[in-house]
């Protein structure tokens, strides 16, 4: 029985292919987790570590070089320790994932997750009660979250009103969302120091501002002294909303196509592939 070498190499191939997407999709997701935390910074400070030793092997510098490898030896320790919440969270985020059913499960959540603030917040503008919601997108909001109360939650349209209820514990400070969940309350915003804010806007609407300068969050506001509802994100503040466009701001940015299209295409590369090459015998 002749071996048939040519099976032999297209199997090679493809499995070299398949190799190559699966780190590529790793490495992908890998910079996604990343992307708005100090992990940036990180690599950065890495960067420079590597360029100061291949200077310093380049051109013999013994001592700089003895340094630079006491810096290498310790600083994987020293990052484990320092970056320790990026890790869990990203650890989190592989365990929370699915490859298969996020798509559908990320819209619905996402859909679900605008209709309670929808009934929440309209119900608070009525009673003119004070809220500032934050919604966490690609920058992480990690510092902002240990300056309140964790309380990691599924979130529901009853207990953001009820955080915001006046003289309550929690009402005093931002509520921040994270993955669909009411991650904590009662947290510290920075305040913008613009000069361009209208002086009739109080405090609650200058620490949505501020953190929209900040970060890419999109953060709610509503008047204690008006009742309107006010939407921040990217340094810009749209002002007093009607209920209808609140929704259509809302979904704007938090449900896009693009994102509910990401965790199909590697398979469908996969599909595609060998829908197309065949290999022939």
């Amino acid at each position: 029985m002749q071996f048939n070498w040519s099976s032999l190499g297209a199997w090679s191939s493809i499995r070299n292919i398949v190799d190559i997407v699966i780190v590529w999709y790793l490495l992908y997701n890998l910079l996604l987790i990343m992307k708005g935390t100090r992990a940036v910074h990180l690599m950065k400070g890495l960067a420079v570590i590597a360029g100061v030793k291949f200077i310093s092997y380049m051109f013999g510098l013994i001592t700089l070089d003895w340094i630079m490898n006491l810096v290498i030896q310790w600083g994987v320790v020293g990052a484990i320790v320092v970056f320790q919440p990026e890790i869990r969270r990203g650890l989190e985020h592989i365990g929370r994932s699915n490859f298969f059913s996020r798509r559908a499960s990320g819209t619905n959540q996402a859909q679900r997750m605008i209709e309670e603030l929808n009934i929440s917040v309209q119900y608070m503008a009525k009673r003119r009660i004070g809220a500032l919601i934050c919604i966490e997108q690609a920058n992480s909001l990690e510092e902002y979250i240990n300056t309140g109360i964790a309380l990691q939650s599924r979130i529901s349209n009853q207990l953001m009103t009820q955080i915001f209820i006046p003289n309550t514990p929690l009402h005093d400070g931002a509520v921040i969302i994270r993955g669909h969940e009411v991650e904590a309350a009662a947290c510290y915003l920075p305040l913008s120091e613009s000069k361009f804010i209208p002086k009739e806007l109080g405090t609650r609407h200058r620490a949505a501002i501020g953190l929209s300068e900040v970060t890419d969050a999109l953060i709610i506001v509503i008047s204690e002294e008006t009742g309107k509802v006010s939407v921040a994100l990217r340094e810009k503040l749209l002002r007093e909303l009607t209920p209808d466009e609140f929704v259509e701001v809302l979904s704007d940015h938090l449900i896009t196509k693009e994102t509910s299209q990401k965790d199909s295409t590697i398979l469908t590369m996969i599909i595609d592939f060998f829908r197309g090459g065949r290999i022939n015998d």
